[in-house]
């Protein structure tokens, strides 16, 4: 195949500052620490995360015809991730944001969706884009194109040429299901939040939300639990909780979206399930150790020994969630 990983969806040019306690008051200014630029979205951010593991990426998205498409095509090049998909829109911006990080990691933002909801992958696209060992759509939900049906006949065709499928969503409300339900029986693994799994599916105990997705035709579901790590359960029966990694929190943008490229990582490399996940845990703890997606991945080589060298949190609270 062409490529190790296909990552299609949400791109997006993040400006990021920290620490950020409070807006100022009318035209007031607050120094901060630290200001930083970085690729982001749930497929942007895999999309490099993967590409310093040494994958062959090819990134699919929307860009806008203005100056943050070019940094955001240059800084996917720079990581060598193929960006020969990536369309260049006209009449739309490309998806921004202002992040504002607080002294403990978490960082409200302002968005603007721009050309994630105006890009479209056509038929005579397919050859290309499909050409990978691992096909990932991030940011179900925002593109407004590509939502639905369109999304659901790609992975369909993916399937058929003998891919690993994955996804990751961006779920607000549990109308969302929607853009969701027609990919589910064409995904091997599915890669969201917590939070946003229990809004699609209503449920709220973990397995049930797990059981839910798995009805829906799932192989393969792995919910991202935040401090209290990842929760895998396989349609085969298969299930176990990954503790996440004992780490001092910079920032949590990007953490979700660097799981998912530790999940394609350990795909593509043939790792058994608990290796896969633990390396997938590490991938997003090194994420959050510094400003902006992907700030403290660096290389597979890093990723691999951290997994090694440092200790993971507690799992007694966490493995009560599912007991």
């Amino acid at each position: 195949m062409r490529y190790d990983y296909t990552s299609i969806g949400f791109y997006t040019f993040d400006c990021l500052g920290r620490p950020v306690g409070a807006i100022p008051p009318g035209g007031g200014t607050q120094f901060i620490e630290e200001i930083e630029m970085a690729v982001s979205g749930a497929a942007g951010a895999a999309v490099i995360a993967a590409a310093k593991h040494g994958l062959n990426c090819l990134a699919v998205g929307g860009v806008g015809d203005d100056l943050m498409a070019d940094w955001v095509l240059n800084r996917l090049g720079h990581f060598g991730v193929d960006t020969s998909t990536m369309q260049r829109l006209s009449g739309v911006g490309t998806s921004s944001s202002i992040v504002l990080t607080r002294a403990d990691g978490s960082r409200p933002a302002l968005h603007m969706k721009g050309a994630t909801g105006a890009f479209e992958i056509t038929e005579d696209m397919w050859d290309q884009v499909l050409d990978a060992k691992v096909i990932h759509i991030g940011g179900v939900g925002l593109m407004d194109r590509m939502d639905g049906a369109p999304s659901a006949r790609l992975f369909q065709e993916a399937k058929r040429r003998g891919a690993l499928t994955t996804v990751d969503v961006f779920a607000a409300t549990e109308k969302d299901l929607g853009n969701v339900v027609g990919l589910l029986p064409h995904t091997d693994y599915f890669l969201p939040s917590i939070e946003e799994a229990r809004v699609l599916s209503g449920r709220e105990e973990i397995e049930d939300v797990a059981r839910f997705f798995l009805d829906k035709g799932v192989t393969c579901c792995i919910l991202t639990l935040g401090e209290n790590g990842a929760y895998y359960r396989h349609s085969n029966g298969d299930r176990f909780l990954m503790p996440a990694f004992d780490i001092e929190m910079i920032c949590s943008c990007g953490c979700g979206d660097a799981f998912n490229a530790g999940i394609a990582t350990g795909l593509v490399r043939g790792m058994d399930p608990e290796s896969m996940v633990r390396f997938a845990q590490a991938t997003s703890a090194l994420n959050a150790t510094g400003l902006g997606s992907q700030a403290g991945v660096t290389s597979f080589e890093n990723t691999l020994a951290f997994t090694k060298t440092r200790t993971r949190a507690s799992a007694e609270h966490a493995a009560a969630l599912v007991a």
